[in-house]
C-alpha cells in the first residue's frame, strides 16, 4: 500500500498516470483535500481527539468510485470538479447532514459538476460516491431510450431510493473498495479487467437510480435548511474579514446573517453542535495551521499567523491549537506534523 504522501503525488499526475487504486489515511483535517482529483474539500474538525479519515479511490476507466470514512465530527465544504456528475450513497451507520438535510437510510444525492455542499459528518460516517462524466451518462440513457432527470442533475437532487436498493449498492461499492485495497497491485496491473467492473458499476447505478423519487422535504428539513444557510452565511462573512484587522462580535454575525442572536445560536447548535463563537475559533485554528504548513520553517513567525487570524493571547492560542491538533504551532512550523 502506498503512503499518503505517495498517493497525494499520484492524484496530481496526468489521468493516464494515475493508479487504479489509491489509499489515503488522513490524520490532519487541514489536509483533507489532498490526494483526490475528483473533488475539492475543506474540512474543520468539530471535536477534540485524534483524527483519522480513510479515502479510497478506485478508478475503473472513465468512471471512478470514492469511499470515505471518518472517526470524528467534521464540517466539510466539498465541491465536485468540472466534468463529473457524482452520486453519493451512505453507509447504514452514517449520521450527519448535507446542506442541513439529515442523512437517512435510502437517501441518495445526485450532484452536478462544480456544485458545493456543506456537509457535517459524525463518527462512523461512511460514504460511497460514484463519479461519471455527464457525456457517458447521456450516452447510456440514449441507448436505453430513457429520459431520467435524476441521472442528469442540474444542481443537487436529493432522492429517496428504497432502503434495500440503496444499501445494496453501498455494500457493493464498499466490497469493491475492500477487495481493491487488499489486491491493489493486481488492480493496478490489470486495467483491462477494470473495464468489466466499470460496466457493472454503471449498470448497477442506473438500475438503482431508476427506482428513485424526489425527496419530499418535511417541515423539520426546511427548518434545518434555513439554519444551515445561516451557518454558511456567517462562515463566509468571518472568512472574508480575516486579515483585515476587524474584531468580530456576535452582533456582527447577526447583522451579516440578518437574524437575531437567539436564532444564530440555535442554528449553530443544531447544525454544528456548538456555539457560533466556538465554531469560529475552530475555523480560525484550522486556517492558522494551513498557513503554517504552507509557510515552511524560517519563513514566518507563529505569532504573525496567529495575530492575522485574530489570536492575540499567544499562550491561550498555543494551548487551544494543541488541544485541536495534538501538537504546538511551533512544531507544525518546524515540520513536525505527527498528530499525537
Amino acid at each position: 500500500m502506498d503512503s499518503p504522501e505517495t498517493n497525494a503525488m499520484h492524484a496530481t499526475a496526468a489521468p493516464n498516470e494515475l493508479p487504479a487504486v489509491t489509499v489515503i489515511d488522513i490524520t490532519d483535517p487541514t489536509c483533507a483535500g489532498e490526494g483526490v482529483e475528483m473533488v475539492d474539500m475543506d474540512a474543520v474538525k468539530l471535536e477534540p481527539g485524534g483524527f483519522l479519515a480513510r479515502r479510497v479511490i478506485v478508478r475503473t476507466g472513465v468512471a471512478s468510485l470514492l469511499f470515505h470514512s471518518t472517526n470524528r465530527r467534521v464540517r466539510t465544504r466539498t465541491r465536485s470538479r468540472e466534468g463529473l456528475n457524482s452520486y453519493a450513497f451512505f453507509g447504514p451507520g452514517a449520521q450527519g447532514s448535507i446542506n442541513g438535510i439529515p442523512v437517512r437510510p435510502g437517501l441518495v444525492l445526485a450532484i452536478a459538476p462544480e456544485v458545493e455542499l456543506q456537509v457535517v459528518v459524525h463518527e462512523s460516517w461512511e460514504t460511497v460516491t460514484f463519479f461519471l462524466p455527464p457525456a457517458l451518462v447521456r450516452t447510456q440513457l440514449a441507448v436505453r431510450q430513457r429520459d431520467d432527470p435524476f441521472l442528469m442533475p442540474q444542481e443537487v437532487e436529493i432522492l429517496d431510493v428504497p432502503v434495500e436498493a440503496a444499501q445494496a449498492l453501498f455494500a457493493w461499492g464498499k466490497a469493491l473498495v475492500e477487495t481493491s485495497v487488499a489486491q491493489a497491485d493486481l488492480f493496478n496491473a490489470n486495467r483491462d479487467g477494470l473495464r468489466v467492473i466499470e460496466v457493472d458499476l454503471i449498470e448497477r447505478l442506473l438500475a438503482t437510480i431508476a427506482q428513485a423519487s424526489s425527496h419530499a422535504l418535511e417541515p423539520g428539513d426546511r427548518r434545518l435548511q434555513r439554519r444551515s444557510a445561516i451557518v454558511e452565511c456567517v462562515e463566509r462573512f468571518a472568512l472574508a474579514q480575516a486579515g483585515l484587522g476587524h474584531n468580530l462580535y456576535v452582533g456582527d454575525l447577526c447583522k451579516a446573517a440578518g437574524v437575531s442572536e437567539r436564532t444564530l445560536e440555535y442554528a449553530f447548535r443544531e447544525v454544528m453542535g456548538m456555539t457560533p463563537v466556538a465554531f469560529l475559533i475552530q475555523l480560525r485554528l484550522h486556517r492558522v495551521r494551513q498557513a503554517l504548513l504552507a509557510a515552511g520553517p524560517g519563513s514566518t513567525l507563529v505569532s504573525t499567523m496567529a495575530l492575522r487570524w485574530g489570536f492575540w493571547h499567544f499562550g491561550e492560542f498555543a494551548q487551544a491549537y494543541r488541544r485541536c491538533f495534538g501538537e504546538l504551532p511551533s512544531d507544525t512550523l518546524g515540520g513536525q506534523r505527527a498528530i499525537k
